[in-house]
This record gives C-alpha cells, structure tokens and sequence, in this order.
C-alpha cells in the first residue's frame, strides 16, 4: 500500500510538469550608472521579445537574471559572468555593452559550456575570440564604412577624424579612413580621445584650425556622443560650414529631444532606426515602448536585445532545452529572419549580423518631436572589419 502511495504521487507529480525544466539566461549591462538608459534598452528588448514570443519553450520556462555593470570594467565582467554561471547556473550569457566586457568572457565560455550572444559591444574581433560568440547588433566597421561614400558625395575632399580612444573608436577610426580613401578623400587628421573626455572645446578648436571641410566622429552613445553634438554647435562649427559624419550613435533617439533643433539636418548611417517603416518594427515599438514605460527613451540596444532573443529562443529549440553551447551555436548559423530594422541573418562563418545600413537625417515632424529619417539603404551589408584584421 505504501508502495502504491508514492508510486501515485510521483505520477501526479510527474503529470503536473514539475519535471520541467527553467532554462536561465545571464544578461550583463549598465542598469545604473551614466549609460543606465542602454540597460534600460536591454531589458525592454527583452521584454517586448517575451511579450510577443511567450515566456516557455516546450515545456522548459525561460527565466533572464540580470546583472548591473554600469561602466566598462572588463574584470568585473568576468566576475560577473562566472558567478552568472557557477552560482545562478546560466544556460547562455547575453547583454554586454561595451567591448572590453564582452572581450573579458569569451575565454571562460567554452570550459563552462555557454554561448555569448552580443546584444551590443560592436568591436568586429569580438566574434574571433571563441567559436561560441555569436552577435546580434552590429560593428563600427559595418555602420562606418558606408558613410564614408556618402562624405565623398556630399563633395568633401578632406575630413579630420575624432573617435573615443577604444576598440570601437578604433574600428571607426579605420572603416572611415579606409572607405574615405577608397572614394579619393584624404583623413588629413586623426583625434583620439579618452573615453573620460567630456569637455570638447578644445577639440573643437583643432576642427576649426585643421582646414578641414567636414568631421567624423564616434563615441560611445550616452553622455559623452550628447556633449560632443551639442560642442560641435556651441563652438560654431556648424555655422561654419563644416560637415559632420558619423555613425548613429550619435544621434540616438533618446538623446534627440535634448538636442533639439542642434542636431537638425545631421546624417549618420545605423543598422536601425526607431521610424523604420515596417509592420514588424510597428509591433516591436509598441510593444517595447510598453516596456520602458516612456516611449522618448527608445533607443538601438532594444533592438539588438530583442533579436538577440529571438536567436537564444532558437538556439533553445535546437538543443531540446539541453546545455550544449556548440550545438546551440551551429543551429543559428545562417539563420535568417525579418526584425524590426528589415531583413537580417547570421553569417554562418563568423557568427556576425548582416543586415541593411541605413543613412538617416535627423528631422522635425509636425508635432514638434525629432526623430532619424531613413532616406538611402545599402543593403546585405556584412562586417568589413573582420577582412582588415586577419
């Protein structure tokens, strides 16, 4: 009888799904801190994703655990991580905003048996460093080289170059400069600065002083990218006449309002933006617009968030809910999909997104909002930085 007994309970137990397993997904990013609104991205991506998507795989519940590292801090990201792993039992690492933390997890994710899935850091050698990254956003490389031709068309011949002193400022620097030349224009000059800087007056000045006709700049998008716009016309640059170039980092939506009129007419090419006229982007928007809670402050890293869980719910599918990092990765390769920017898919030899750049115009619309007008496509565009750095 007492057999019997548990032998029926088990059976309930078993019946009720209790047997089903939570697979949990690591998301490290800056939640606090001056870079909080990229976090901020992050989750609502993830959010609006799970909203539309659901939140189980099969019978497996699907549980994200976040982790807060407000500035770049490569040794606090491998922390992180580890404990991510060891302690909380992550099936897949995901999130990371800034390269050097992205760098600092590709050597423990084989060992540990878990793939990374870049919902951000946009160094193109990331992806190079273990056979497990795959990346979801975009590199500085893919969307800085197509404005590079759109300088020369614009008939500027010589372009002085400013970039944050950092993987991504360095790919910037280099994609620019290459692209550039290759249309016959001259990087008469070349700027790097301290991720710290914050005051651009003086850098400003050397704009002015170098005859240059137009400036490409990049900085990581936040405080720093909002500073350097606002410098750019304080300083009378834009009066001037000379040009400004860069990539959408610059311009993000959520930093638009605070620029206001300043940042009118600037064009910048970016894998997304937030008008992108399509009915995916329309059901991403309201659905992550929900999830931020102020739709003003609805920014890229959504996007590379949601689409970043679009390719673990994959990956997830794949491996039967089972930990099994290379499994999960070969499933996504040449995966294609449309997202809310267009037509995207993942390189199946380097694990990198190819999607569509768009060159945008920051404009005005009727109710007095600003927002980046798409107005040229180069599409299929893939990473040009991997081929310059092999």
């Amino acid at each position: 009888m007492k057999r019997a007994i548990i032998a029926a309970f088990a059976a309930i137990i078993m019946g009720s799904g209790a047997y089903a397993d939570t697979i949990k997904i690591g998301v490290v990013g800056p939640f606090s801190g001056p870079f909080a609104l990229q976090g901020k991205n992050f989750k609502a991506g993830i959010d609006a994703y799970m909203a539309m998507n659901g939140t189980t795989i099969g019978d497996d519940t699907i549980e994200i655990i976040y982790r807060d590292l407000p500035a770049a801090d490569p040794a606090q990201s491998k922390a992180l991580a580890q404990e991510l792993v060891v302690k909380e039992k992550v099936q897949y690492l995901a999130g990371f905003y800034f390269t050097p933390d992205a760098m600092a997890v590709t050597p423990i994710l084989k060992q540990a048996n878990v793939p990374l899935v870049v919902m951000n850091a946009a160094t193109s050698a990331i992806v190079t460093k273990s056979p497990l990254v795959v990346r979801t956003s975009f590199t500085t490389w893919q969307t800085s080289t197509p404005i590079a031709k759109v300088a020369h068309d614009a008939g500027v011949a010589k372009v002085i170059s400013i970039v944050s002193d950092y993987g991504p400022g360095i790919d910037a620097e280099n994609a620019f400069k290459a692209g550039f030349e290759k249309e016959g224009g001259a990087v008469i000059e070349a700027i790097r600065m301290p991720l710290s800087t914050n005051d651009f007056s003086p850098i400003m000045q050397r704009i002015k002083d170098s005859g240059a006709q137009g400036v490409f700049a990049f900085l990581p998008s936040g405080p720093t990218t909002l500073g350097f716009v606002k410098a750019y016309n304080e300083n009378g640059l834009k009066a001037v006449g000379i040009k400004f170039f860069a990539p959408g980092d610059l311009t993000q939506e959520s930093d638009l309002p605070a620029l206001g009129d300043a940042a009118l007419g600037i064009q910048t090419t970016f894998h997304y933006a937030v008008s992108h006229d399509s009915p995916e982007n329309k059901a991403f928007v309201e659905a992550a617009s929900k999830a931020i809670g102020n739709p003003a402050e609805l920014s890229f890293p959504s996007v590379g968030a949601f689409d970043g869980m679009n390719v673990i719910y994959k990956m997830i599918e794949a491996t039967g809910g089972e930990q099994d990092a290379q499994k999960a990765v070969d499933a996504v390769k040449g995966l294609s999909w449309v997202s809310p920017r267009g037509p995207v898919s993942i390189d199946p030899e380097s694990r990198h997104i190819t999607q569509n750049i768009y060159l945008r115009e920051v404009m005005k619309a009727d109710d007095g909002t600003y927002y980046n007008k798409e107005i040229q496509t180069f599409e299929k565009q893939g990473d040009p930085g991997l081929a310059a750095i092999k």
